[in-house]
């Protein structure tokens, strides 16, 4: 491109013929424009371009770019630079070629950060190592100046280890490398933890590569968590598990170590392919079991404390390292299941018994109850046979009633010796579970610790009376209180129940006797075993109708057939004034007890 200074002034140029459009020698007027615009600069909007400055004052600077007109720079996009003189070459961005009064509009700071925004992509493109000032803290991380463009630093990408103090950073000038940039929001996204990181592990290949099993190494803890210690092996890190920690019940590794403590550990486990590595502490000293007592045996008694509860058990550490279980069977001579946290609770102190012991696989059994004498050791002897005894009831079955005579003496009364009388189709139609009930010692089954128990024992069989009262052919007076098909259940006197079938149950009109009728029934079938009494309201007037047919043959002077005089000449048996007397007395000696 020519510049004017190239351009040589002709000294008899003829203005007016120039001004008529006469070409002037050789050279037309076309061609004199044509090199005069090639001396000026072809700029575009929106485009960086570098200018000299051509004068300053306290509000503006002149910007001379090669373009037809000067642009003017506010004085404020400068003051970073107080040196700034006239002369000096800026960068400036193009906003207008030519504003509404002809001006080109410039920025110095659109300038600087369009080239920093391109110099930061240049920069993530090429994976390039940049220098930032660290300007302050903010939630997360901090706020870096790269190239006058503020970019996070988040608190995990300052270094491999965990920073405690993010303060120590602040107005400090460090090397990054750019990890992410959001072109639509123009955010960036730093690292410094990335530039070490590459040399860390090499490192580490170096370490793991003269790694050994059982090697003893000095580390720094690093970091704790709930589940282990993070230690810091010279650039390589390690996990000491929790359970490695200590032979003994560890609740959080902080009991054990403190941060940027130094401890010696042994390698247990590393994995070349992810780069992992297990370290233990408790394994540099020797197993508590080892140390045991080589005496202790199966029937000593131990002292301890409750260290874990379950529902099942509870494990108690005699010693730390060593530990028994106690099951929730071992704690009570009770055969009622119950949870092992009704018994202990963690942090007690107790005494127990050493059930099983077994050194090789490291485990013990421990039992409380072997405390105390064993109930059924003389059961025989405290609730001999025929004893008498106050239970509780603790459980209901269909066939009976389980019962607690004391702990751990359990006993079964079996639904057919509640009553003599009643007929109990379930327990709970008798008594409540917690109610107390009498009872008396009817079994003993020392080996499966099973008492048989009854209730009705406690009074005199009152069918040793009922056979005299209602036998064969005696009329009582009953109420029907359940129907079935079969026929029906009719409440007689001193709670006795009888049984009648449906054809035992047509009344003398011929209709049939229903829930709640009160009638006369006749005693056809009396069962002192199986305490059993059959009943019929028909054979009554059944019974009747015979005498009055027998009795009118007589009269006619017929005589009745023999079959006919067995059944009129046996009176209709009635309750005897004795038999009354007796029942009095029975009732009264039931209502007593």
């Amino acid at each position: 491109m020519k510049s004017l200074n190239d351009i040589l002034p002709v000294e008899d140029f003829n203005w007016e013929s120039y001004e008529q459009g006469e070409s002037y020698g050789d050279v037309s007027r076309e061609d004199l424009t044509k090199t005069y615009d090639e001396t000026l600069n072809t700029v575009k909007d929106r485009e960086v371009v570098m200018g000299t400055v051509t004068s300053m004052n306290k509000r503006e600077v002149v910007v001379n770019i090669g373009f037809k007109s000067d642009g003017v720079v506010p004085m404020s996009e400068f003051r970073y630079n107080t040196e700034l003189k006239v002369g000096d070459q800026v960068e400036v961005y193009i906003e207008s070629q030519e504003d509404k009064k002809g001006q080109l509009l410039l920025s110095h700071k659109k300038a600087c950060a369009t080239r920093s925004w391109d110099r930061i992509n240049e920069a993530l493109t090429k994976d390039e190592v940049i220098k930032g000032f660290i300007k302050c803290r903010t939630k997360g991380g901090m706020i870096v100046d790269i190239f006058g463009i503020e970019a996070f630093l988040p608190g995990s990408q300052i270094d491999v280890k965990p920073i405690r103090d993010y303060d120590m950073f602040v107005n400090k000038t460090m090397e990054f490398k750019i990890v992410k940039i959001n072109q639509d929001y123009k955010n960036v996204v730093v690292s410094h933890k990335a530039l070490i990181e590459a040399e860390l592990e090499q490192q580490k290949r170096e370490i793991i590569s003269r790694l050994e099993k059982g090697q003893i190494l000095e580390g720094t803890v690093k970091n704790i968590t709930s589940y282990g210690v993070f230690i810091d092996l010279g650039g390589v890190d390690g996990l000491i598990h929790i359970t490695d920690l200590s032979w003994g019940r560890v609740s959080h590794p902080e009991e054990i170590v403190q941060l940027d403590q130094k401890i010696n550990v042994v390698i247990l486990d590393f994995d070349d392919e992810k780069k992992r590595i297990a370290l233990g502490l408790k394994q540099l000293t020797a197993h508590p079991w080892d140390a045991l007592d080589h005496t202790l045996k199966i029937g000593d008694h131990v002292h301890g404390k409750v260290v874990v509860m379950a529902d099942y058990g509870a494990f108690i550490e005699i010693a730390p390292g060593v530990e028994g279980l106690i099951h929730v069977s071992e704690m009570s001579w009770t055969q009622h299941l119950r949870s092992a946290q009704d018994f202990l609770k963690v942090g007690e102190e107790i005494e127990a018994v050493v059930l099983t012991l077994d050194r090789d696989e490291r485990k013990m059994s421990l039992g409380i109850k072997q405390l105390k004498p064993d109930p059924w050791e003389d059961i025989e002897v405290r609730f001999p046979i025929g004893s008498k005894h106050t239970a509780r009831v603790r459980n209901f079955t269909n066939f009976g009633v389980f019962v607690e005579i004391e702990e751990g003496v359990d006993g079964l009364i079996h639904i057919s010796d509640l009553s003599w009388t009643k007929k109990i189709k379930h327990p709970n139609e008798f008594t409540q579970i917690g109610a107390n009930i009498e009872v008396q010692v009817l079994e003993i089954d020392k080996d499966n610790r099973r008492l048989s128990l009854g209730h009705k024992q406690l009074e005199d069989n009152p069918w040793d009376v009922f056979e005299t009262i209602f036998a064969i052919g005696t009329v009582h007076e009953g109420t029907i209180i359940e129907a079935f098909d079969k026929g029906a259940v009719v409440a007689l006197p001193y709670d006795v129940e009888g049984f009648a079938t449906p054809k035992h149950l047509i009344k003398e009109d011929g209709s049939q006797a229903m829930l709640n009728d009160k009638l006369q029934f006749k005693v056809i079938e009396f069962n002192k075993e199986s305490k059993r009494i059959i009943l019929s309201h028909s054979r009554i007037h059944e019974d009747e109708q015979k005498n009055r047919k027998d009795n009118y043959s007589e009269r006619r002077g017929r005589r009745p057939k023999k079959e006919d005089a067995s059944i009129s000449t046996t009176p209709m048996e009635k309750t005897t004034l004795g038999d009354i007397e007796e029942l009095a007395a029975l009732k009264e000696k039931l209502s007593g007890q």
